[in-house]
């Protein structure tokens, strides 16, 4: 039995097909991957810290944010500040230089993941930067009164001022 050349064609289009879609797979992969480490587990990864694509997780110490235009430097933390644990968290300082300025929530204390690669001079080069909130449920100072809350709830932005509301009245018997 013979085959027809278009067959033949047919077959060779779908292998050219199937082996490109197969090694876009496989390069972009590679290409897109990275590591989520601590700054506790940078420090131990050796030479492979230096040729990898990392994520480094740790919160914004205080005061520490200088920012130049749309690039920023900064140093994490380990820990949050309020922690009894902070004076002795391992230190990060993070150079990110990406196309788009950081995001509103990053300040002081606020947990921020940068993406990047780590440098032989010790800083982190980051070309992505992500950030949380900053913790808004703080340890309580000894002393300090807890935030008052509204007893009435506010007016609707359309209600007039003299606007009230009368319940109906029963009908007298």
């Amino acid at each position: 039995m013979k085959t027809s050349s278009n067959s033949i064609r047919i077959g060779i289009a779908a292998a050219i097909i199937v082996g490109t879609i197969g090694w876009l797979a496989y390069s972009g992969y590679g290409a897109n991957k990275s590591y989520y480490v601590t700054i506790a587990e940078l420090g131990g990864m050796g030479d492979k810290a230096y040729h990898s694509q990392l994520r480094v997780e740790g919160f914004v110490q205080p005061g520490s944010i200088e920012h130049n235009g749309p690039h920023v430097t900064f140093v994490l933390n380990e820990f949050e500040s309020h922690s009894p644990k902070a004076a002795s968290g391992r230190l990060l300082t993070v150079v990110y230089k990406g196309s788009e300025p950081p995001p509103d929530t990053f300040k002081d204390d606020a947990q921020a993941l940068a993406e990047g690669s780590y440098g032989r001079d010790g800083v982190f080069h980051a070309t992505v930067l992500q950030a949380k909130c900053a913790s808004k449920y703080a340890p309580a100072q000894p002393g300090a009164q807890p935030n008052a809350v509204p007893a009435q709830p506010a007016a609707a932005p359309n209600a007039s001022p003299r606007a009230a509301v009368v319940p109906p009245s029963k009908p007298a018997s």
